[in-house]
């Protein structure tokens, strides 16, 4: 049954109010971590939590600043004070957790696993986008975008799920703090990465880089002949739930 409850808050280290449900269980806790302009209420999020709730595991899903049901405007925020949110949110948690990233949370995550490895059990992106500021957005950028950016501090780029995205200055110029792609990314811990191969938000060769670049004694990448950016029919969602799984059982 859907969780239908109003969510709980926190306020971060930094001041900021965030929204989230967490259910008791076993452990180690699953951490959902949403994509870009996503929240918490989302089709995997949600699918996610039922099934822990059916196996008494612990989970927690929660919403950025700016996201969903915490406060703040979208158009303040970067991938620093989201990863910081995501941090935080883990701080709600005792002991360790397996993080399940979807699109840029799949970036949080991989941020979360380099910041705090001592926390970190497992871990399963989904359509993962790290470095997605700069080497999707900024360099797919035109002259007089990279121009308005300058002189504006926005853009605003289309997108297929509603309103069209408002790119900030601070977001791009502050994601290249925060890439991941450009020094070892040592992952000592369960990994299973999942993409699309019909991905148009994603391309499947953002996959195939990551798990080039990573390093560690358990990765995997798993393609979904097919699958798009959503990643959330029937059978996507079956792959999630396997791929949750077997990191966990991998931990016994």
């Amino acid at each position: 049954m859907t969780q239908t409850s109003d969510p709980a808050f926190f306020v971060t280290p930094q001041g900021r109010r965030i929204a989230y449900h967490l259910t008791d269980g076993a452990a180690p806790a699953v951490v959902f971590l949403g994509g870009f302009k996503s929240d918490m209420m989302g089709t995997k999020a949600v699918f996610l939590e039922e099934w822990a709730r059916r196996e008494g595991r612990a989970f927690l899903r929660f919403d950025y600043s700016g996201h969903g049901e915490s406060d703040g405007a979208f158009t303040d925020g970067a991938i620093g004070d989201w990863f910081e949110d995501a941090r935080a949110a883990i701080g709600l948690i005792a002991g360790k957790v397996v993080l399940v990233g979807s699109s840029m949370g799949g970036w949080i995550s991989l941020l979360l696993a380099r910041d705090m490895p001592e926390r970190i059990a497992g871990l399963v992106t989904i359509a993962a986008a790290p470095d997605f500021t700069e080497d999707s957005m900024w360099a797919g950028f035109d002259d007089a975008q990279k121009a308005a950016l300058e002189t504006d501090g926005q853009v605003a780029l289309p997108s297929e799920y509603g309103d069209p995205y408002i790119i900030t200055k601070r977001l791009i110029a502050e994601g290249r703090d925060r890439l991941v792609l450009r020094d070892p990314l040592d992952l000592p811990l369960p990994t299973r990465f999942l993409q699309g191969t019909a991905d148009a938000d994603v391309d499947m060769s953002v996959a195939l880089r990551l798990l080039d670049h990573a390093s560690g004694p358990d990765m995997r990448l798993t393609l979904v002949d097919g699958a798009d950016h959503r990643f959330s029919d029937e059978t996507c969602l079956d792959l999630i739930q396997t791929s949750v799984v077997d990191v966990l059982q991998s931990l016994t």
